[in-house]
């Protein structure tokens, strides 16, 4: 999948393509089939097919004071997307200079002008446009008088009824209920971030961690995490803890990955970390001994849980 930043610079073989528009936070099962519809359709025509979406996410630039809640930040949703099977991804830079601009100047300017669509695959909630007054039926006007269709994707829910929603997996993960994120969301919720060099404690615990800021990604509920971190291609077990450590010092939120059973060096490398299932809450220990015994129990339990978890 190629990106593109600057849709006037789009090279004339990926015009007149397909194109599913959306922020696409999280990439869920229901973005993902309304970006298979698009799929489906260009591979039909014989066009190329892409997404269109927004950097950052609109709700930074609105509420820049809001607390993270990126469900995945653009290098996790770049990697996502481009598993789709994706030709190219179009990433529009949104600030409020582009969030004045009328629906009208977004779909002559940039639909038609930058990437000349032949096609435009949406959400059935999909807003666009200064104030939010473009909508669906807005393209669907449109591509009448210029030229290109419009599919509106409906609600998508689970085989349980419930509809996919960004929305509802962030309340999920932010209340620790990463099992049932995860139905949602059709993957375990991830981070992604560079392991740091941390004060070497939990290597004189007897647990070494690899250390991770959280950056913009979603905070979940503070507190003991069974996990999974990709180390060399693989899968590896982890318990990890996740929140402020009040037991030592306030260093900000901090992910500590202790992965079981694994003694290499991961300073400076990216690590992907997969919550599982919630152990626990964040407790202040009365003393390091205290602390060391409870984390032998956490990674006791963590084993414990991984286990059913695969053989469910």
């Amino acid at each position: 999948m190629q990106v593109f930043e600057n849709p006037e610079a789009l090279p004339p073989p990926f015009r007149g393509g397909v194109v599913a528009v959306g922020n696409f936070d999280g990439v869920h099962p229901g973005h993902a089939q309304l970006i298979r519809t698009a799929i489906d359709r260009a591979r039909a025509e014989g066009r190329p097919v892409g997404v269109l979406t927004f950097e950052p996410h609109p709700k930074a630039v609105f509420r820049p004071d809001a607390p993270p809640f990126r469900l995945t930040p653009w290098p996790v949703k770049r990697r996502l997307l481009a598993e789709l099977g994706l030709d190219i991804a179009v990433v529009l830079t949104f600030d409020r200079d582009f969030a004045s601009r009328t629906a009208e100047t977004f779909i002559d300017r940039t639909l038609v002008d930058a990437l000349g669509v032949g096609h435009v695959v949406v959400g059935y909630d999909f807003c666009f446009g200064r104030g939010r007054a473009g909508t669906g039926e807005t393209l669907i006007e449109a591509g009448k008088s210029k030229g290109f269709g419009v599919t509106r994707v409906e609600k998508i829910k689970g085989a349980d009824g419930e509809a996919f929603s960004s929305s509802r997996i962030r309340h999920l993960i932010a209340e620790g209920d990463v099992r049932s994120a995860a139905r949602l969301l059709g993957r375990p919720f991830e981070i992604e971030a560079v392991v740091e060099r941390g004060d070497r404690l939990g290597r004189e615990l007897g647990f070494p961690t690899a250390n991770l800021r959280l950056g913009e990604a979603l905070r979940p509920a503070f507190g003991i995490y069974a996990a999974q971190a990709l180390i060399d291609g693989r899968w590896r077990d982890a318990a990890v803890s996740l929140g402020i450590r009040p037991t030592v010092a306030d260093r900000g939120v901090l992910l500590e990955a202790h992965v079981l059973d694994y003694t290499g060096d991961l300073y400076g490398k990216t690590l992907r970390i997969r919550l599982i299932d919630y152990l626990r809450p964040e407790a202040k220990f009365p003393d390091l001994d205290a602390l060391r015994r409870q984390i032998a129990e956490d990674c006791r339990l963590a084993r414990q849980r991984l286990a059913l978890a695969a053989a469910s």
